[in-house]
């Protein structure tokens, strides 16, 4: 079945073109051999300039995470309604940047960085989990390629497009949107991702700058409200999986 869990997009296109999640029309500006080389380059870079924490229960904390996480990524019927294209490389990486802000982002390729001063808000890991999962979905979903296929023709900053400073409205909520999914075949609670952007937004309300991860994202409570919609239907689907109930694509 084609859309067997939770709708969030079907019918991949070829790489460059096509429907991406939630079946909106998107163009890539990166073939998979340059998406990879692009990520591992600007993942380099920004690791050389900033302060990596190279051990210690923060590092073996993010990491423990995000290989559930990159596990439950490679789960065929997940990869199916991410419209996860073929040809495409994941080389997961995960590490934590001693840094005050509270941030975290996934270069495409799978390069994955929390700042450390994210790791005190997410209160346990099924918190943290939301994160990663939300900001490895951006990944998955070639957000970063289509942001510099906007950008080829408007102008801008390559890293920051990569980074993803340039996120809009549409690619966050569909992050969140796959997030949920990935965080529960990862076996984390969803519910927790509400709890955790409620915690987002009472750190916004007492702050006079909204946390960098909340920029260009959708309000708080649009956001919250969101993924309360989606907690079910997520888990559902993980149980209909676990039962044998969504069954991989045949073979071509």
């Amino acid at each position: 079945m084609a859309c067997a869990i939770g709708g969030i997009g079907c019918d991949a296109g070829r790489p460059g073109s096509g429907e991406g999640p939630g079946k909106r029309h998107q163009d890539l500006a990166l073939s998979p051999q340059e998406e990879l080389a692009l990520g591992r380059k600007a993942y380099r870079e920004i690791l050389s300039k900033s302060r990596v924490v190279r051990e210690g229960p923060q590092v073996e904390r993010v990491r423990r995470v995000g290989q559930r996480i990159a596990r439950a990524a490679a789960i065929e019927p997940l990869q199916r309604e991410i419209n996860l294209r073929e040809g495409y490389l994941f080389e997961w990486e995960f590490n934590v940047i001693q840094d005050k802000q509270i941030n975290a982002f996934c270069l495409p390729g799978g390069k994955v960085a929390v700042l450390s001063g994210l790791l005190p808000v997410a209160d346990n890991d099924d918190q943290l989990a939301a994160v990663m999962a939300h900001e490895i979905a951006h990944a998955l979903a070639h957000h970063g390629s289509e942001r510099l296929a906007r950008q080829q023709k408007q102008g801008g900053n390559l890293l920051d497009a990569l980074a993803g400073k340039a996120h809009d409205r549409e690619q966050e909520s569909e992050a969140d949107h796959i997030g949920i999914f990935l965080m529960t075949f990862a076996h984390y609670d969803p519910e927790q991702a509400v709890v955790f952007w409620e915690r987002m937004r009472s750190a916004t309300a007492r702050s006079p700058r909204p946390p960098e991860i909340l920029s260009d994202h959708p309000s708080d409570d649009r956001r919250i409200s969101d993924i309360k919609t989606w907690v079910d239907p997520a888990k559902a689907a993980k149980r209909a999986f676990d039962e044998g109930r969504i069954a991989p694509a045949p073979r071509r």
